[in-house]
Parts: C-alpha cells; structure tokens; sequence
C-alpha cells in the first residue's frame, strides 16, 4: 500500500460525485481554476483519486448552512486517495490534507471524516507509544487485570498539599492509578512543581513500604518548552506519566513531548465534543487515535458506557477497540490502552471487558470509589472484584454474594442501561 486513503460522509446540492471532484481537486492540485501548470502529467502523479462513491441518500433541506443552495442535498459515503509522495509521512501536513479547506467548501453541505488508511511507511516513521499496555504495568513493578483508578476532584480548587492529601487516601485504598483533572496543570493556587513535589513524595514513600508504585498522571500541558521542563521536574521525582490534552497540544506538541519522555504519555482528548459530537462535520474518533499514536500517545480516553455525554455505548465499543488494532495496513502496530472514566461504577466492569476481550485498559471511577458506603478502601476493591469475576465469566450478582464490598456496591449504585456486544481483539 503506498497511497493514503480516507473515507468522507458528505451531502452537496451539486450531487456526490461533483462535489467528490471538488474536493479531491482542492485537495490536492486544484483550485477553482484550470491552471496552466497543472498538466496531464502532474495529475496522474499528484491529484487526489476518487476511489469510491456510495449513495446513501438526498435530503430537501441542507444538513447545514452553505452559500451554494439546490433543490435538493445528496448525500454518500466518498472514499479518495493520495499519494504518498504529496506530503511524505508528517503528520500536521496530513491533517491539513485530510482535514482542511475541504471543510469550508461552498459545495458541501455536511463533511465528516471517518475513516483514513495508511501505509506501513507511517508506522515505521513515528515512534508510537513508548510503553503501551505492558510497559505500563511494568512501570508499576507488575500488575495483573485492569488498572483501577480515579481522577483528582474537585477539578481545581485543592492546594498541593491537599491534593497529596488525597493521594495518600487513594493509595492507602490500593489505587493503580491516579490522574489530574485536565483542568488542573499549573495555576497558581496549585503550582506545578510544588503539586509534583508534595504527591511525588506521598507515591515514593507507599512505593518504598509496598513495593507498588502506583502510577500519577501529572498534567503537562502547556507550551512545548514548559511541557520538556515539566518533565525534567517529573523525572527528578521518580515520575512515571505525563498527561497532555492531545487536540490542546496538537500533533506537533505530542510529538514533542514523545521524543522527550521516558515515561508513559496519559492522552486525554478535552475538547473532543467539537469533532464528534455532529454527524454533519467533524472527524471520528477511529481517525484521530490513529495519528495521536503515532505521535506517540501510550494511554487514550474512549469515554465511558452508561457515560455522562452524549456518545453511545456502540460509539464507545468503536473507540475502545480501535486504539487496540494495528494503526497501519503493516509495521509496528504502536497498541495504546484505552480509558473508561465518566460515571464509571462497578456495573461497567464487564461489558468494558467484554467488548475487548482483555485486560489491557485502564477503568476511572470517581463516585464509583469515593462514594462507596464502606469508604475508598471498599470502593476499589468493589472494581477489582468486578474485574475478577468478569475474567472468571461469573455474573456479578452471584460473585457479591461472597464478597461484601461488591455487594455494597451494586446495591448503592444504580444498575445503568448498557448495550455492548463481544469484539474480536485478541483474548489476553
């Protein structure tokens, strides 16, 4: 495979297979003229292709607003094709292709990405995550089953010294895995460095008594040379994960923290909604997870089942497989674990299991922990019961019987409506 694919949803008044024309033109050696310089020649080796059209449908009324209007609005699933050597393998230039000035044209009345192929040189030229599943559970000395873990709240408003506070309840209650809020990164009611300083010294000291070092994701972002000082600051501490706001940083950015860092990037996706959240524009998940992998993201969020926001559970099944597929046809397969949070409690455990197949993900609860009526302590062992009798194929239900903490649970909180069905990843 040496040509890039990508697959649009798109509604026009021209008709489909004008406005594919218009895009792949625009993107690539058209403009809205004929020019001179762009000869036969040059567009057999440089124009973008349309590899296939499918109509799905025509709609009175446009999806959204655009300059061009028609008596009525087409609308198909358009898969173009470019070749590799309009933009090599950078990664900024290859959004700016697949996702750029298409988005504007008057042509289109709905645009939407929501596939993209590519080729081997992609994986071969990115360094992808540095650490994935099991060099995450290496850096926390050996870990079986999901890593059970939660998110600092409230989101802004503790000290340093009451966020480690905090910490030292979680670890005490044998959390994996602890994150700052994507609010939180370096304001001054909670400096950076002092916040570092005060947790750091709460994980190394249960570190140093226990053997587990419970894994925190201090939240780096910020210009790209603070991000490196920031992690120079981890390092110093024994840090072992940087959590950055991908679409914050943009590709660039995480690409530059990947090359700087030796120790696992907590990918989180704030901002998401403004790509996912309309059927009529935007980019899906399956496409971005692959170019923030490449850029060298170790852990993504997928959202959560019975979640919060406006995703379905089939959208979240999507995301989370997707991140354990391979990002290219061929080379490394750069594996990146996904993260459930939002509304998480004991009920997610084993549908979350299910649709992969594994263990290799990392399950955030906030109240699912907290808001345990026996305290923390019973909070994380209610998941990690869940976690094992998801494994072991026991029903939930019969496996609390045994084990109070679980039973505690299901009956505090309320048993949500999910529907997810097996998926096909490997079986760990």
């Amino acid at each position: 495979m040496t040509r890039i694919t990508a697959t649009y949803d798109l509604e026009s008044p021209i008709g489909v297979a004008a406005a594919a024309a218009v895009v792949a033109g625009e993107q690539s050696t058209g403009t809205f003229t004929r020019l001179a310089a762009e000869t036969d020649a040059l567009r057999a080796r440089s124009a973008a292709r349309i590899e296939d059209i499918v109509i799905t449908g025509t709609s009175p009324t446009p999806a959204l607003p655009t300059r061009k209007t028609g008596t009525s609005y087409e609308r198909g699933r358009v898969t173009l094709s470019w070749s590799l050597d309009n933009f090599g393998t950078s990664l900024p230039v290859l959004m700016s292709t697949l996702a750029g000035n298409l988005f504007e044209l008057a042509e289109l009345s709905a645009i939407r990405l929501i596939d993209m192929q590519l080729p081997g040189a992609f994986a071969t030229a990115h360094p992808g995550p540095q650490f994935g599943a099991q060099g995450t559970r290496d850096l926390m000395g050996g870990h079986t089953g999901p890593l059970i873990g939660t998110i600092i709240k409230p989101s802004v408003g503790l000290g340093p010294d009451e966020t480690a506070a905090l910490v030292a309840t979680l670890v005490d209650a044998g959390i994996d895995f602890i994150k700052d809020d994507e609010l939180q990164a370096n304001g001054p009611h909670c400096p950076f460095a002092e916040r570092v300083a005060a947790v750091s010294a709460v994980l190394n000291a249960h570190a140093d008594k226990t053997g587990k070092k419970v894994i925190y994701a201090f939240n780096v972002t910020d210009e790209i040379d603070q991000m490196w000082r920031n992690l120079d600051l981890l390092q110093a501490h024994g840090g072992t994960c940087a959590m950055v706001c991908v679409s914050a940083v943009g590709l660039s950015g995480l690409r530059a923290l990947r090359d700087r860092s030796p120790m696992a990037i907590h990918g989180h996706r704030a901002g998401w909604g403004i790509y996912s959240r309309s059927p009529d524009i935007g980019i899906s998940f399956g496409v971005m997870q692959k170019l923030w992998r490449l850029a060298g993201a170790d852990h993504l969020h997928v959202n959560g089942l019975a979640n919060k926001f406006t995703e379905t559970d089939a959208v979240i099944a999507q995301s989370a497989r997707s991140v354990q597929q391979p990002v290219c046809a061929s080379g490394p397969a750069h594996l990146a674990m996904p993260v459930y949070s939002s509304g998480q409690t004991v009920w997610q455990v084993d549908p979350a299991r299910r649709l992969l197949n594994n263990d290799d993900f990392i399950f955030c609860a906030g109240g699912g922990i907290l808001s345990h009526p026996f305290g923390a302590s019973a909070g994380v062992m209610a998941l990690r019961q869940a976690a094992q009798a998801a494994r072991d194929g026991i029903d939930i239900r019969a496996f609390a019987r045994q084990h109070p903490e679980l039973e505690a649970a299901i009956n505090t909180f309320p048993e949500p409506d999910i529907a997810v069905t097996q998926g096909q990843n490997r079986a760990s």
